[in-house]
């Protein structure tokens, strides 16, 4: 009997990422290949109300650049527009999920976080525990608030840890930007020395990189949903 009999039939997105990377520079196919490699959901970033354009653009690009693929934006009172001279294209690259419709939508972000698994997270400079001390027991969602405010009591009541980054000096507090930046920095080298099972699947992998692939194909979703229909047709 041929081995060949026992091999495993691709999936449609195997099929479909395929195609595309026989459109796209093999240069690409490679940084996607990296990137998507070393992507992660085991941390996710919400912010609240972040009323500096500037300092939210470059907590998109701190989340590209950390592998972290997705930003929650809650944004009842200030709606979000990215700066591209700060996020340097950040946005096209990570998934950037909004909260804006509704008075309510902090409660109805911490709840989508809270049943997808995440530990939330909430920062304060006046919290007892540092970064060091949060524990990687299950995903985490690093909370953040408004420059001037912080986070509202709402959400910090939803919170299941508090914590600070450490300082020494006369200010008590870093722009939200370089908090979020530290903040991802100390935990991905604590996912990189860890034995947790952190980073995305080979099948989110796949999906993510297909996803990228339309954003750079001219008229990708319509190219992807004719890739589709093709695939289909032959099985």
């Amino acid at each position: 009997m041929s081995p060949f009999l026992f091999l495993p039939m691709k999936s449609i997105d195997e099929k479909v990422l395929e195609a595309f990377y026989e459109i796209i520079s093999e240069s690409k196919q490679e940084m996607y290949d990296r990137i998507a490699a070393d992507r992660t959901r085991y941390i996710t970033v919400a912010m609240e109300n972040v009323q500096k354009t500037h300092n939210a653009s470059a907590v998109i690009r701190s989340c590209d650049c950390f592998g972290v693929q997705d930003l929650h934006l809650i944004e009842p009172n200030n709606k979000y527009e990215a700066q591209r001279d700060i996020s340097r294209g950040a946005t096209k690259w990570i998934d950037v999920h909004t909260y804006d419709d509704s008075s309510d939508a902090a409660q109805r972000c911490v709840k989508k976080l809270s049943e997808d698994g995440y530990k939330l997270v909430a920062t304060s400079p006046y919290a007892e525990k540092t970064i060091f001390d949060i524990s990687l027991d299950r995903p985490i969602a690093l909370l953040f608030g408004t420059e001037r405010y912080g986070i509202s009591e709402d959400v910090m009541n939803e919170a299941d840890e508090h914590v600070k980054i450490p300082m020494y000096g006369f200010t008590e507090s870093f722009n939200v930007s370089v908090s979020v930046a530290i903040m991802l920095n100390t935990m991905r080298q604590r996912l990189e020395r860890s034995s947790l099972n952190w980073k995305l699947s080979e099948e989110e992998q796949r999906s993510l990189k297909i996803d990228w692939c339309t954003k750079i194909v001219n008229e990708g979703v319509r190219v992807e949903s004719e890739i589709r229909k093709r695939i289909l047709e032959k099985e």
